[in-house]
């Protein structure tokens, strides 16, 4: 790609993207001087890291989005990467949402519900995150064996009139009902607060107390429960240490450079317990990217992360170090700074090496162990001290560096964070030992994640199978259902990393087809194309060659590029069986992956991951395919049946649709839900809420 000029490019805070000739988004960026960052990358080509000439030797154009401050610029470039997922990004593959509690201390008796999203100032209590969910769940089934909450919704306990069968086996203290009173209900929440708090040893304590208190008032079985819940509570926290005595909420990164790539290892630490962990491993990269990695990871990982701490703990500062991939080190017997070139670098994250932090939390050099020994010691005869040194290493990165605007990003950072989180967020290093602990448990659970990991990754066997050199991390299935050419539907589902993303899942109304499902796949590969980007890395189709080719054929004319489309395009069809039928047998592992201007299919082995994989995607297609048809059948035989009722005509009977799910919820709607729906009065919302109870 040619030098832009200048003029072209704003000088404001943004966000650029790079795209390559196909108009594939390849890398997103943001700077606070758009032209001055830009213009960063059209330097002589040793001035450059080997990926950034590789990526500025595939862009052939530039796009770019004005946002009114840095911060802006932060989130979106944040999002943008997450949608596109560009080639020449550090991107977050493992971007789910964690698990956490909340308990919504407003309600008169609140429940103990397990959620992957905060809901900012809705009164409740979240407790977590954890990474895994089956183990979230098992907590919280041993937490209503202890304390027993009711596990019923809202609605649910407002119409109940009888305990429910968790109240018999004394899981559920019964509160639909009147078994228990406010008061103790609240004293029971303050109990599974203070668990989930950490504070279990003055729970204990609490219980002991009144443990005690009902023996001596003679209320023996009431002081058998108690034990029994003591016992409970030190069974489940017994393998729990205190890790920070200042009970404080932080994650701790630790990064490990490994031959084959780079991992990081993040501690959540809630409350002064080490909650949970979790690692994460960028094959390819090397020590130079580890600058990038950092601030790339904080701002996709808490981009809409539902628990951010206070303080959150990385091994260096990237602002401060430069973000060229140098570093800088104490030395633990000079006390000198001295920076570390890629190539020689026994950095806080080199496999092997020792943590040493570069700088403290409040902009100050850590001490060496001369100076913890001898606090008193006249600095000023070593020469110049520690901050003029650093003062004089980052200025001389500042300008070899290609965004010197960089030094602001922390604050940038920060502040985003706080809003997100609703509070002060602080970025620093590791300020004591306990800390410096905590990041050499994240740095060995990064290794040995790392070095346990399958030998390929799902995405690299796919790519494999198709002899693309891309890996294929965004799969896109889609699938025909209809009856008779009535109500046809076009369902895609999408995958990322092997797992579903429900919240990309698509369907399209086709008309005009009838029974064929060549001319449905048309008409929704036109549509496709109208609604544009994320594309994915591989779209599956449901079908033999006949599909693939009628697909194939709409969107080569208007997406290939030298006779290549932007992703992988295949049909996956049954096997066939002794007769040459599709075998439709259950268990069946044979099926066939076709893919344009090839006759016979790939030649994939039965039962490998790859081909295993592909069929899980098609059936979910077909499953989430199929079920749409059937609600939209179902809705269209069951709109005649209301037209029959008093005063619901067809316009009525689209509204009801429109604005309830099921028929349940039509007939549970009262008079005010009704009067909501455009057109309907207090005297006709009467009229339908009698007319429903009929059905």
């Amino acid at each position: 790609m040619e030098r832009p000029a200048p003029s072209s490019i704003p000088a404001t805070p943004g966000v650029y993207l790079y795209k390559d000739a196909s108009g594939r988004i390849i890398y997103v960026g943001k700077a606070g001087n758009l032209r001055r960052r830009v213009l960063s990358y059209f330097r002589p080509a040793d001035q450059l890291t080997a990926k950034t000439a590789a990526m500025i030797s595939r862009a052939a154009d530039i796009e770019f989005l004005n946002t009114t401050s840095e911060k802006e610029a932060l989130l979106l470039e944040a999002s943008l990467i997450k949608k596109h997922r560009p080639h020449y990004n550090i991107c977050l593959r493992d971007d789910k949402q964690y698990v956490m509690f909340r308990l919504s201390e407003k309600d008169p008796f609140p429940r103990l519900e397990i959620v992957r999203r905060m809901k900012k100032r809705d009164g409740a209590r979240y407790f977590g995150p954890f990474t895994a969910g089956l183990a979230a769940r098992e907590t919280w089934k041993t937490i209503h064996r202890i304390f027993p909450l009711r596990r019923c919704s809202d609605r649910a306990m407002k119409n109940r009139e009888t305990p429910c069968l968790y109240h018999h086996i004394h899981l559920c203290s019964a509160p639909c009902t009147g078994e228990i009173t406010p008061e103790a209900y609240a004293d029971m929440t303050r109990r599974v607060t203070l668990l989930l708090s950490g504070k279990s040893r003055e729970l204990i304590d609490h219980l002991r107390a009144a443990m005690e208190e009902a023996s001596e008032a003679l209320e023996f079985e009431k002081a058998a429960a108690l034990r029994d819940q003591i016992r409970a509570i030190e069974k489940t926290v017994e393998k729990q240490g205190i890790v920070l005595q200042t009970g404080t909420d932080m994650d701790v990164l630790g990064l490990v450079s490994l031959p084959d790539g780079l991992a990081l290892g993040v501690v959540f630490v809630r409350h002064g317990l080490v909650q949970d962990r979790s690692a994460f491993f960028w094959p390819g990269l090397g020590l130079e990217d580890a600058s990038e990695l950092l601030v790339s990871f904080l701002g996709q990982f808490y981009h809409a992360e539902g628990s951010i701490p206070s303080r959150i703990i990385l091994p260096y500062l990237p602002w401060e170090a430069g973000m060229s991939g140098q570093a800088f080190t104490v030395d633990s017997q000079s006390a000198l700074v001295t920076p570390q070139s890629s190539s020689s670098m026994a950095s806080p994250f080199m496999e092997g090496g020792g943590y040493t932090p570069c700088f403290c939390g409040e902009d100050t050099l850590a001490a060496s162990p001369h100076e913890k020994e001898a606090p008193g010691k006249d600095t000023e005869a070593r020469g110049p001290s520690l901050m003029e040194e650093a003062l004089a290493l980052l200025k001389a990165q500042e300008q070899s560096s290609p965004a010197e605007e960089e030094a602001e990003g922390r604050e940038t950072l920060e502040e985003a964070l706080s809003e997100l989180r609703g509070g002060p967020v602080r970025i620093a290093v590791p300020r004591n030992e306990e800390e410096r602990r905590l990041m050499d448990m994240a740095r060995s659970n990064a290794r040995e994640s790392a070095r346990n990991r399958k030998e390929a990754s799902l995405a690299e066997k796919l790519a494999a199978a198709f002899h693309d050199e891309r890996p294929v991390v965004r799969v896109e299935c889609a699938d025909v259902s209809h009856t008779g050419g009535e109500s046809t539907k076009v369902g895609a589902v999408v995958y990322e990393d092997g797992r579903p993303r429900r919240e990309d899942y698509r369907v399209w109304n086709i008309e005009g087809a009838g029974g064929d499902d060549y001319a449905a796949l048309t008409l929704w590969a036109k549509r496709r194309l109208e609604h544009g980007e994320p594309w994915p890395d591989l779209l599956l189709i449901d079908g033999g060659r006949g599909q693939l080719a009628a697909v194939d054929k709409v969107l080569r004319e208007e997406l290939a590029t030298d006779g290549r489309l932007p992703f992988l395009l295949a049909g996956i069809a049954k096997a066939r069986d002794e007769k040459g039928h599709a075998d439709r047998r259950a268990g069946n592992v044979a099926d066939r992956i076709f893919v344009p201007g090839r006759s016979n299919p790939l030649p994939l082995r039965e039962g490998c991951p790859e081909l295993l994989f592909l069929q899980v995607v098609r059936d979910a297609a077909h499953d989430f395919s199929i079920g749409r048809h059937r609600q939209a059948r179902a809705r269209h035989a069951f709109s005649g049946e209301l037209r029959q009722l008093p005063g619901i005509g067809p316009h009525t009977a689209r509204l009801l649709w429109e604005h309830f799910d099921s028929v349940a919820e039509m007939k549970a709607a009262g008079v005010e839900k009704l009067m909501e729906l455009p057109g309907i009065g207090k005297k006709k919302a009467e009229a339908l809420r009698e007319a429903l109870q009929k059905l």
